[in-house]
């Protein structure tokens, strides 16, 4: 009885007695806890190298953006910006494909995403099959740098704030006038939305592209005064 009640702490399977993170709803010890810690970390590293990592190898570190998919409510207020509009519409970054899909039900056609992740291209044809939506919509594994963006009328992009400057200035150059641009979770830092829909994490903003380049170019005429 004695045994059972005390553990010596350098217990090795086998051995007399059992270790209370070793029993069934036992509390975890500290070697536990580090095997749990170590265990969980491992996961992580090999979800994100098998699943993310392989779009990213080709991109400059200062250009990549880790996936995180798009609430509900982000979705909704991004969509909500755009309604009534027509025209060609890509996802930038388009993930599992989800914006994608919700534009192409509210009438925005043709609906594409650019994704360079193998993964998520997948999922996001899965998803576009299981929505009825296989050949209606497309994701197609570019890299969104090099694509052309002069007949895109609808922009999406949910994109970390290192990568809003440069991409700025490509869709300054490239965007028709008519464009409309929708940023979700962090905004352009230089231009001046002409609506914004939201609160906190789920706030997006619309840009007009007209607009932008009109309040560009006045910028640039005073700094040259």
């Amino acid at each position: 009885a004695a045994m059972d009640a005390a553990v010596e702490p350098g217990w090795e399977p086998g051995e007399p007695g059992e270790p209370g993170w070793a029993r069934p709803g036992g509390a975890l010890g500290a070697r536990g806890l580090l095997a749990l810690a170590v265990a969980s970390g491992a996961a992580v590293w090999a979800t994100w190298a098998v699943l993310l990592m392989p779009g990213f190898r080709r991109v400059p570190l200062r250009l990549q953006v880790p996936f995180q998919p798009s609430s509900p409510r982000q979705v909704a207020n991004s969509l909500a910006l755009l309604r009534g509009r027509a025209g060609k519409t890509v996802d930038l970054g388009s993930g599992d494909g989800r914006l994608v899909l919700e534009a192409y039900k509210q009438g925005l056609r043709p609906a594409l995403g650019y994704e360079l992740n193998p993964w998520l291209l997948c999922l996001a044809n899965y998803r576009a099959w299981k929505a009825g939506y296989h050949g209606k919509v497309s994701f197609l594994k570019k890299d969104l740098w090099k694509v052309n963006l002069s007949d895109c009328h609808n922009v999406i992009v949910f994109l970390a704030p290192s990568v809003k400057p440069p991409l700025a200035s490509k869709l300054l150059a490239e965007l028709p006038d008519d464009a409309r641009v929708v940023a979700g979770r962090y905004p352009f830092p230089c231009w001046t939305p002409s609506s914004t829909l939201g609160q906190g994490l789920d706030q997006v903003w619309a840009y007009d592209i007209k607009e932008v380049r009109r309040e560009v170019q006045g910028s640039a005429q005073q700094s040259q005064l």
